[in-house]
C-alpha cells in the first residue's frame, strides 16, 4: 500500500548555500502559497551584483519564458520615456494629439481633450476602469469613445486601456512593434533575451497593458537597470529624468482596495510600496520590486488564479518574507551569503493523496445532469496514473505518484492529482501557454454509485466550459 502523501510543509529541496533568513523565507512564502492552492514559479531574489537566492519549479526555470501580465505597462512606460528623450514627444502632450483621426466626426469631450500622456502614465486618466472589454475588439478605440466620468489628474483609476493606448502610440510613433523599438535601445545592451514579445491586442498592437511575455530572467536585468539608474557597463539606456518621476509619487492610489502595497503611492507604470522602493505587478503573481538604495531586486513569478485575491495575498509575503530580509541583508553589507547562491527545486501544488481511498472509477460515465458538464467522461486509471477525457474533446492525464509533465488542449501544463478522501480523487492542472491558467476537477464516489464531478477554471481567457457541476453514472 502506497502511503498517504500530504502537500509538503515547504515544497523546496535546496543544495548549496544561502542565508538562513532567505532561506526560512523562502520555505514560508512557498508553503503559505501552497496552501492557498497558488503555485510558485520562480524566486530570483539580488543585492548589487550577487544574486543569494534562486528557485523554480519544474519546467518554469528562470530561462523559461511566460506572461507576466501586468508588468507590460512599466515596460510600455519606458518606450514612452525613451521617446520623449528622443524629442518624437513630450510627456504633456495631449493623447488627442497623437490619434487625431479616432475623433474625426464628432466632438472630443472636454476631459478626454484635457488628458496628456503623463496623466496616462499616472494612472489619473478621465475613466474610471478599462475602457475596453477582453473578449471583444476595439480596445484602441475604445479609449476615445467610452464617456469619460471624471476630469483628469483628479483621481487614480487603475486603467489597462490607458497602457493599451501608450503602447499604440510608441508603435504608430515608431512604424515598428514596442518590442522592436526597445531592443536596440534596451534590451539587447541587457541581454535580454530575443524572445522578449508581446501579444497583440484585436486590432493588432502590441498589449503594452498586460501581453508581456518574456523570462524571470530578463526582468532581473531590467529590474536591475532600474535600480542602477538607467545605466548599464557604463552606458546610459534609459533617460535619467524619466526614471527620476517614474520613481517619484505622481498620483496617490489610497482608494485601491488591493491592500497596503498598493495604497502608498504611484508613479510612472510603477507602484510605490509603503516601506520604500518601486513594485512591478501583474496578474498571477508576477513581481519585481526594486531599491535602488540598498540595490536589492527580487523577482517572483507564479500562477495565483485558484485564490481569490491570491496574486495579492502572495505579494504580502514575498514584501514580509523576501524582500525585507534581502534589505536587511544590503543594509548589513550583503556578505552573509555565499556566491553561486543556492540553487533550490519547487514543488508543484498536490492534493493529499492516500492510495487506500481509491476506488474503481475506470469505464465511461454518462451525464445524469441536464445544460451543465460534457454529456459524457471517460476515466482511464493505471497503476498510479490514468486520465479523464470528455465528450467536448479535453483530456487531461494524471499521475498520483508526482507532478506529470503533459499537455492540456495543446497548451503545456503540469499536473498532480490524489485519492484525496474514500472516493475521491482530486486532479489539479497548471497550464503555461501564452496565457496562464489552473484546473481543478474533484471526481467524487457517491454510496449510490453515482460520480459527482466538479470542475474549476481560473484564467483570464479561459473558455468557461471547464467550470461545472455534473453528476454521471455508468
Amino acid at each position: 500500500m502506497t502511503a498517504p502523501r500530504a502537500a509538503a510543509p515547504a515544497a523546496a529541496t535546496t543544495t548549496g548555500a544561502a542565508h538562513p533568513d532567505l532561506a526560512a523565507g523562502l520555505a514560508t512564502v512557498v508553503a503559505r502559497a501552497h496552501e492557498l492552492d497558488v503555485a510558485v514559479h520562480t524566486v530570483d531574489v539580488r543585492v548589487g551584483d550577487e544574486r543569494l537566492l534562486a528557485a523554480a519549479a519544474a519546467t518554469r526555470g528562470h530561462d523559461v519564458p511566460q506572461r507576466m501580465y501586468s508588468v507590460s505597462k512599466t515596460v510600455t512606460g519606458l518606450a514612452v520615456g525613451l521617446l520623449a528623450a528622443e524629442g518624437r514627444l513630450s510627456l504633456d502632450d495631449p493623447v488627442l494629439r497623437h490619434f487625431p483621426d479616432l475623433v474625426t466626426g464628432h466632438p472630443a469631450h472636454p476631459w478626454l481633450e484635457a488628458t496628456t500622456l503623463g496623466h496616462m502614465l499616472a494612472m489619473v486618466g478621465p475613466h474610471r476602469s478599462t475602457t475596453y472589454k477582453v473578449r471583444e475588439g476595439g480596445w484602441l478605440e475604445s479609449y476615445f469613445r467610452v464617456e469619460p466620468t471624471h476630469p483628469p489628474g483628479t483621481l487614480f483609476t487603475y486603467d489597462t486601456s490607458a497602457s493599451y493606448t501608450l503602447a499604440a502610440l510608441v508603435e504608430r510613433t515608431t512604424g515598428g512593434t514596442l518590442a522592436d523599438y526597445l531592443r536596440p535601445r534596451v534590451l539587447d545592451p541587457l541581454g535580454v533575451s530575443p524572445g522578449l514579445r508581446f501579444l497583440p491586442g484585436p486590432d493588432g498592437f502590441s498589449h503594452g497593458g498586460s501581453g508581456l511575455i518574456c523570462t524571470p530572467d530578463d526582468l532581473a536585468r531590467l529590474a536591475r537597470l532600474l535600480d542602477d539608474g538607467g545605466v548599464h557597463d557604463g552606458a546610459r539606456l534609459l533617460p535619467a529624468d524619466y526614471l527620476a518621476a517614474a520613481t517619484a509619487t505622481r498620483s496617490h492610489p489610497a482608494t485601491q482596495t488591493w491592500g497596503g502595497p498598493f495604497r502608498a503611492g504611484y508613479g510612472y507604470q510603477l507602484w510605490l510600496p509603503p516601506a520604500g522602493g518601486w513594485l512591478m505587478f501583474g496578474l498571477g503573481g508576477q513581481i519585481v520590486y526594486g531599491d535602488p538604495e540598498l540595490r536589492v531586486t527580487v523577482v517572483v513569478t507564479a500562477d495565483s488564479q485558484a485564490a481569490a485575491s491570491g496574486d495579492q495575498k502572495l505579494l504580502d509575503l514575498v514584501l514580509a518574507h523576501l524582500v525585507e530580509p534581502a534589505r536587511e541583508l544590503a543594509r548589513a553589507g550583503g556578505d552573509a551569503a555565499a556566491p553561486g547562491a543556492a540553487v533550490t527545486t519547487l514543488d508543484w501544488p498536490a492534493p493529499r493523496h492516500d492510495a487506500a481511498h481509491a476506488r474503481p472509477l475506470a469505464g465511461t460515465w454518462a451525464s445524469r445532469t441536464r445544460g451543465t458538464g460534457p454529456a459524457d467522461l471517460q476515466v482511464t486509471v493505471e497503476g498510479d496514473g490514468g486520465a479523464l477525457a470528455s465528450s467536448d474533446g479535453w483530456s487531461v492525464a494524471f499521475d498520483t505518484g508526482g507532478p506529470l509533465t503533459t499537455r492540456i488542449a495543446a497548451e503545456p501544463a503540469v499536473v498532480t492529482a490524489g485519492w484525496s478522501a474514500p472516493g475521491t480523487l482530486d486532479v489539479r492542472a497548471g497550464t503555461h501557454g501564452d496565457e496562464l491558467a489552473t484546473l481543478r476537477l474533484r471526481l467524487a464516489l457517491a454510496d449510490d454509485g453515482t460520480l459527482a464531478v466538479q470542475s474549476q477554471g481560473f484564467g483570464e481567457t479561459l473558455d468557461p466550459r471547464w467550470t461545472f457541476h455534473a453528476a454521471y453514472a455508468r
